[in-house]
């Protein structure tokens, strides 16, 4: 990936929301169901949004699950992220969930991707480009770092900050020593195997995600729909108060 593209997280289900969030001009958006009350039918709905706004849909699923992940591509996400990969095995199963034999094992299907049987021919070249992006977000996944990402078929990794923080016993110490130098691990790692860095900034500040990409992270996520929403309510009415 040369040029960094940015997106954004979406944690509730509110389809008008996501309308005019999708009309702001997004390079991705993800609909997340790791940490939400998102169901599969609800998931249905956004995404009929974002494709009617012709956005490319990304979907956190809750686990590295064989039975989710087909279920979530079956309707019809672009890609997918993969939360807590700390292994290579575990980066395997994900691309050989996420992919048709006789790369993977994914089941064919007949649901909403493949025009319920009618488009099947036409999502089978269209599935081939499925972005699968995994989440570095333990220690653990940062000590095995060099062999996950030797694994074939990452379209990017993305780092989870809180958790990896969390995963040194410092939650939310971004400029904690330890924390840095997993980061500056994951960095020389991922530009040695050439393999595209990404992060999710929960609480954007432009300077902070500019010095991301400028170290050549190319995978950004900035803010969730509810950050923004408190975001803005909170500036204008501080500003009307004052």
């Amino acid at each position: 990936m040369k040029k960094t593209i940015v997106g954004t997280w979406i944690t509730t289900y509110n389809p008008s929301a996501l309308d005019v969030i999708s009309k702001c001009d997004f390079d991705w958006i993800c609909i997340d169901m790791e940490h939400s009350s998102i169901t599969l039918e609800q998931l249905q709905n956004l995404l009929n949004v974002l494709d009617k706004n012709k956005s490319n849909s990304f979907v956190r699923v809750s686990d590295n699950d064989k039975t989710e992940i087909k279920k979530v591509l079956d309707l019809g996400a672009k890609g997918i992220i993969v939360p807590m990969v700390n292994t290579a095995i575990q980066a395997k199963n994900a691309i050989s969930y996420a992919t048709y034999p006789p790369i993977g094992q994914r089941g064919f299907a007949l649901a909403r991707a493949q025009g319920y049987g009618y488009d099947l021919k036409n999502y089978e070249k269209i599935s081939r480009n499925i972005k699968i992006v995994i989440q570095i977000e333990t220690i653990q996944g940062i000590n095995n770092l060099d062999e996950i990402l030797k694994v074939k078929g990452l379209y990017s990794t993305l780092i989870g900050p809180r958790d990896l923080s969390g995963s040194i016993g410092k939650a939310g110490a971004f400029k904690n020593k330890k924390f840095l130098k997993a980061l500056e691990k994951y960095e020389k790692l991922s530009k040695k195997n050439k393999v595209s860095m990404g992060i999710h900034i929960a609480y954007p500040k432009t300077n902070t995600v500019n010095q991301f990409i400028r170290k050549g992270y190319r995978f950004v996520a900035i803010g969730t729909d509810m950050t923004f929403l408190g975001d803005t309510c909170r500036d204008k009415l501080s500003k009307i108060k004052k």
